[in-house]
């Protein structure tokens, strides 16, 4: 899999991107099929990303998902319709073997991140493992969390910066931290463009986000030197049952890939 997000010919970073969560199956589809279109267009290497449960809510009334199996089957089929891998969330370690019989990456949650019998489990499947830094550590601490995959026999991960605590409403990216994590992990470093602009902890119980930011940070992580980017979207943000705040509208992705490949083009000279 690691071979597979680094396979573009002309050097161009790799993209995980879909929905927050799986929601039915002809969006995730047609979310899925427009991706792949813009991104063979571009030379992207695509994955694409739909958690199949959200365990993390401020609410007990919000959404959390359709049903585990319905949601991971809905991943299979985008992944057997459009030949592409998968990503997905997991947990707690029992969901760890289940989803990787659907998903290609199982990724870890920013909050359970140091959550070592989840970081084990998940490295025991074999699967490709994609930590997101928790909003409480600093970069460097990253390595120990690497550490625990490597340890249990598994050296196929990546890492995703997503923003650090700011107070109690926002979050900041510090974009040192792709650097320094490429360096500690030794692996690929994703930069997450839109959890990165959550506003969480709202007094409603829902996080806000900052959008019109996006483009903002996926130029700046890639500048940084990020190997990959992580997005969610969807048709309409403002219906998502999930995250819908700080989604990217799909209507704007190819604009805004197209913008990226150009410039990890000149960042490619620029380093030569």
């Amino acid at each position: 899999m690691i071979e597979y997000i680094n396979s573009s010919a002309s050097g161009n970073f790799f993209l995980l991107a879909g929905p927050c969560v799986i929601e039915g199956e002809e969006m995730a589809l047609d979310i899925a099929a427009e991706l792949l279109e813009i991104t063979s267009a571009l030379d992207i290497p695509y994955v694409f990303k739909g958690s199949y449960r959200k365990a993390n809510r401020s609410r007990l009334d919000s959404f959390t998902g359709i049903g585990d199996e319905k949601a991971l089957k809905i991943l299979r089929k985008v992944k057997e319709t459009f030949h592409i891998p998968v990503v997905t969330d997991i947990h707690t370690a029992d969901e760890a073997e289940m989803a990787a019989e659907y998903a290609d990456i199982l990724q870890i949650p920013a909050f359970l991140c140091r959550q070592t019998d989840l970081l084990v489990a998940a490295a025991k499947t074999g699967k490709m493992i994609n930590i997101k830094k928790g909003q409480f550590l600093s970069p460097a601490a990253m390595k120990f969390a690497c550490l625990k995959v490597r340890e249990s026999g598994n050296n196929r991960l990546a890492v995703t910066e997503r923003g650090s605590f700011f107070g109690y409403g926002d979050l900041v990216v510090d974009m040192r931290g792709i650097p320094i994590m490429k360096k500690e992990c030794e692996c690929p470093v994703i930069m997450d463009i839109t959890h990165s602009l959550q506003q969480p902890n709202g007094a409603d119980g829902v996080s806000g986000g900052l959008p019109g930011l996006i483009s903002t940070i996926a130029k700046s992580g890639l500048a940084a030197g990020a190997d990959g980017i992580f997005m969610e979207t969807h048709r309409n943000p403002a219906i998502a049952k999930s995250d819908g705040a700080n989604m990217l509208p799909l209507s704007e992705a190819a604009f805004l890939l197209k913008n990226l490949t150009t410039l990890r083009s000149a960042i490619n000279e620029i380093n030569l």
